[in-house]
């Protein structure tokens, strides 16, 4: 028998352990360790159909909300927030994705966002964040199963029920009783607190499916405001100056003279602010107990606790219910930053911020870099008061919802001075507002116009009617161009593009 060289053997296992090595090594590159985040507790919290000026922060004369005001108190609160589409698929599109609707595609409350669009949770969750959603999703139909981007998911079907919904846990569709906010309350609860023995940072996104119509109070809160005196809007009447579609809408289930029994059982106009007022009280009880937790674990300090509404809502302004019209109510929102640890104290601050700016704060407040997708901007620097350029305009656009075809669609620029509304697919008159002059817009500029019954725009026959006001809507009808071109959109049709 032949016997093997020690120094063969000794060379074959040498080779052997080399090749070994490198195979561990290739393993290793091609299986990396999740990366490490080192960013503070992110919790934000959406609420639906809140207007701008529907806190007792803001001086409202009947609500209370004890546990927000608290907050906002002690936050940076930004006075001029507002969404760029005010209906809630598409608001909540362009809150996830840094995203205007024309970009997104999410133009009504039933398409869900394109496969493979980059969002805020899924840059997160690649980051090192471990992500939870509980709520109201609303894009995508009846489809609540779970999107990408989340380690945790909680939601339902659609707009949702306000008692003992069908919850989808993680995939598994599990029937709950109670109160739907509460519901969700509880479970962003115990995720939170499944959370506090981990040093992994956590993004939470609570998401309320209040204060949506048919407005639902919980039952301990039902009947609270059941003698408060309601005071109607002095727009409510207010009709001259005003485009055609708008005054016809009044007598829709958009308008303030809708048969309020069509969609809940209100019966009448104050009834159904009420009950509006009534839901938000729940709202305000979720804060609460948020807040309470993260006090009793000792993180409140140093958790980024941010608040936004998807959209406004019109209640009689100008004649309307609900949103999608670019009135301040309508496109106005509140929201605050409570960060003690990562702010330099509570400030008020009345700089322009947008819905499709979220994505990018929050991923900048986790030190993460937004994808070229997201269009938006951070306002972390706002938030810790930092001196920089920011925006003195934005675009607001709305597409017209074959669901809801009273308002048509709408491209706007508002600016520090002035609203400026255009309408297409009708044959009616723009709006421009001095926002100075008339915050509550009354008197339109533009009202006066005859046009339609000979060739050409609208802006050409202001022009030959009212040279003067037709310098400052053509500069602004210009400007508007230019920043639908700067976010990549147009008011042709694209078809025509």
């Amino acid at each position: 028998m032949k016997r093997i060289s020690p120094l063969i053997t000794q060379s074959s296992f040498s080779l052997f352990f080399i090749i070994l090595l490198v195979s561990s090594l290739s393993c290793t590159s091609e299986n990396p360790e999740p990366p490490t985040a080192s960013g503070p507790n992110i919790i934000f919290i959406l609420i639906d159909d809140q207007r701008y000026d529907f806190l007792s922060f803001k001086n409202h004369p009947w609500l209370e909300t004890p546990n927000i005001d608290r907050l906002a108190e002690n936050s940076v609160y930004f006075d001029r927030a507002y969404v760029t589409t005010s209906l809630c698929s598409p608001s909540r599109a362009s809150i996830v994705t840094g995203q205007y609707a024309h970009t997104h595609r999410v133009l009504d409350n039933d398409t869900a966002i394109q496969p493979g669009t980059p969002t805020f949770p899924q840059v997160l969750q690649d980051g090192g964040y471990h992500t939870g959603f509980v709520g109201k999703w609303h894009m995508g139909g009846s489809n609540d199963m779970p999107r990408p981007g989340f380690d945790y998911w909680a939601s339902f079907k659609g707009q949702g029920p306000y008692t003992d919904p069908e919850m989808n846990i993680n995939g598994e569709r599990i029937p709950y009783e109670g109160y739907t906010p509460d519901i969700l309350t509880e479970l962003s609860i115990d995720f939170i607190k499944s959370r506090q023995e981990n040093e992994q940072p956590y993004m939470l996104y609570l998401s309320h499916k209040s204060i949506h119509e048919p407005f639902t109070p919980a039952p301990r809160h039902a009947g609270r405001y059941s003698t408060t005196e309601i005071t109607q809007p002095y727009t409510l009447e207010q009709s001259e100056g005003k485009p055609q579609w708008l005054i016809d809408q009044r007598k829709s289930w958009h308008g303030a003279e809708r048969d309020y029994d069509i969609y809940g059982d209100y019966g009448d106009y104050d009834t159904f602010f009420r009950r509006y007022s009534e839901c938000m009280l729940g709202v305000d009880e979720s804060v609460g107990a948020i807040v309470d937790v993260l006090e009793e674990l000792g993180q409140l300090e140093d958790t980024v606790i941010i608040y936004y509404s998807d959209n406004g809502y019109m209640m009689g302004e100008h004649g309307l219910i609900d949103k999608r019209v670019m009135y301040e109510e309508s496109i106005r929102v509140p929201a605050f930053v409570h960060w003690p640890d990562g702010t330099s104290g509570a400030r008020m601050d009345d700089r322009f911020i947008l819905t499709v700016d979220i994505g990018p704060t929050i991923l900048d407040m986790a030190g993460l870099p937004a994808p070229e997708s997201m269009y938006g901007n951070s306002f972390l620097p706002l938030v810790q008061g930092e001196e920089v350029s920011w925006r003195d305009a934005f675009v607001y656009e709305y597409f017209m919802d074959p669901q809801a075809v009273q308002t048509p669609t709408i491209f706007g620029l508002r600016t520090e001075k002035y609203s400026y509304m255009t309408y297409h697919g009708v044959w009616d008159l723009f709006e421009l507002y001095d926002m100075e002059a008339d915050p509550k817009q009354l008197s339109n500029l533009v009202g006066g116009v005859k046009y339609g019954h000979a060739y050409g725009p609208f802006l050409r026959h202001l022009g030959n009617q009212d040279p003067d006001t037709y310098a400052i809507a053509k500069a602004l009808d210009d400007s508007l161009t230019a920043h639908l071109h700067r976010i990549d959109g147009s008011r042709q049709p694209r078809w025509v593009q």
